[in-house]
Parts: C-alpha cells; sequence; structure tokens
C-alpha cells in the first residue's frame, strides 16, 4: 500500500559505516530536511531536523547537528 507520508518525504542520500546508517530526507510539504541516523551497535535511533543550508554538512556529521535547531532564515522567505 501507497501511503500518503512517503509521497511527501524523498530519500536524498544514505550512507552506512560501522555499524550506523544515516539518511537524509526532504519533505516536499513542509520543504525541510532531516537526518535519521541508526546505530546498530548502541540500538539507538536518532531522527534530527536541520537547516538545508547545513544539510550536507549534517549528513557527514550527524552527532554534530544532535542539539541543534534549525532557523534557517532562507527557509522562512
Amino acid at each position: 500500500m501507497f501511503s500518503i507520508t512517503q509521497a511527501r518525504v524523498r530519500e536524498l542520500s544514505h550512507r552506512r559505516g560501522d555499524g550506523i546508517d544515516v539518511t537524509l530526507f526532504w519533505n516536499s510539504q513542509t520543504n525541510g530536511v532531516f537526518l535519521a541516523v541508526v546505530d546498530e551497535q548502541l540500538g539507538e535511533v536518532l531522527e534530527l531536523e536541520v537547516c538545508a543550508s547545513e544539510a550536507l554538512d549534517a549528513f557527514r556529521h550527524p552527532y554534530a547537528y544532535a542539539e541543534r535547531t534549525c532557523t534557517d532564515d532562507a527557509l522562512a522567505a
């Protein structure tokens, strides 16, 4: 079955290394981007909203963005 939520969210990039999966998503309804981080060794899953202007850096270094909030003024314009 095809979900409306799936139609609104698209995977932009994915990487896996050392038991950690990082996936970058874009939500077409909100025009926001977020990361899903799965750490298989620790059994932890994180979902992080990130600013579009920082998406690539956050994808490369997700734990550095774990405590940040997005204040990207360009998205509000």
